[in-house]
């Protein structure tokens, strides 16, 4: 069970951030996704905050707090605006679509 302080925590860098990625270092999907944001789309850095959990002491902590806030238990979770995109699949089907488009249209301008 993870801290209630954990979860605040997580809650406010999700609000914090333009762009918010939770991130394992050695994950295909999290290096797709950050390529997608990053160099397709460049999502400036200073306005992201990408978390790379896998190297961090706490990773495992904001993991569980992402599953409590989200139900997603995979990574990477991304959130724009505040808001919960998904996973590396999601990323890419609004990105199909056109939608990533006008989700990241506030953040590039």
């Amino acid at each position: 069970m993870v801290s209630q302080q954990t979860v605040n925590k997580v809650k406010e860098m999700i609000n914090e951030n333009e762009v918010f990625v939770a991130s394992k270092s050695y994950c295909p999907y999290c290096k797709r996704a950050k390529s997608t944001l990053f160099k397709e789309f460049n999502v400036p850095t200073d306005k992201a905050l990408v978390l790379e959990l896998d190297e961090m002491e706490d990773g495992k902590d904001i993991q569980d707090a992402l599953y409590e806030i989200t139900g997603q238990t995979t990574v990477p979770n991304i959130f724009i605006e505040g808001k919960q995109v998904g996973g590396n699949d999601d990323l890419q089907g609004l990105k199909n679509s056109g939608k990533l488009d006008t989700m990241l249209q506030k953040v590039l301008n």
